[in-house]
């Protein structure tokens, strides 16, 4: 259901065009993300800030089995490194794609409560992108490439 309107995305196949004459999707808590992931915001003063450094390379793994797998990773290893922070401190995550990496990688941390746009997205080779969040919510928490065009 969006704004009121109800229709089945299966079987309607002018969904999309419903969509263009509703004006398009709202998000529905804005307010729920911070603005950007702008390592330089007031409110990390005074707070631990921890370090996350993060290369994208992409690696050919043996299976083992019957042949080998092209793998994109983070720092080389699958599943990428794992970050241990306490609720309250500063995440600062830096990806790096080296020089002469065949394809750009990008990076997505659910917990970061960030906007994906313009924070996340394809970092290109021979260049590094840094956010900062504040570990607010505690849990386990998954991150993987994304906005790799």
């Amino acid at each position: 259901q969006l704004n009121a309107t109800a229709f089945d995305v299966k079987s309607d196949v002018s969904a999309l065009q419903k969509i263009r004459d509703m004006g398009g999707l709202e998000l529905v808590m804005p307010a729920a993300f911070a603005a950007t992931g702008d390592c330089d915001s007031a409110e990390f003063a005074g707070r631990t800030v921890v370090e996350f450094p993060l290369t994208g390379v992409s690696i050919t793994l043996p299976t083992g089995l019957a042949g080998d797998f092209n793998a994109m990773t983070f720092s080389e290893q699958i599943p990428g490194p794992t970050l241990r922070v306490t609720q309250g401190d500063v995440v600062k995550m830096t990806l790096t794609v080296p020089d002469g990496e065949a394809t750009p990688h990008g990076n997505d941390m659910h917990a970061s409560q960030v906007t994906a746009v313009p924070t996340f997205g394809a970092v290109q080779p021979g260049t590094s992108k840094t956010y900062c969040y504040i570990a607010e919510v505690p849990g386990v928490y998954k991150y993987h490439c994304s906005g790799v065009d």
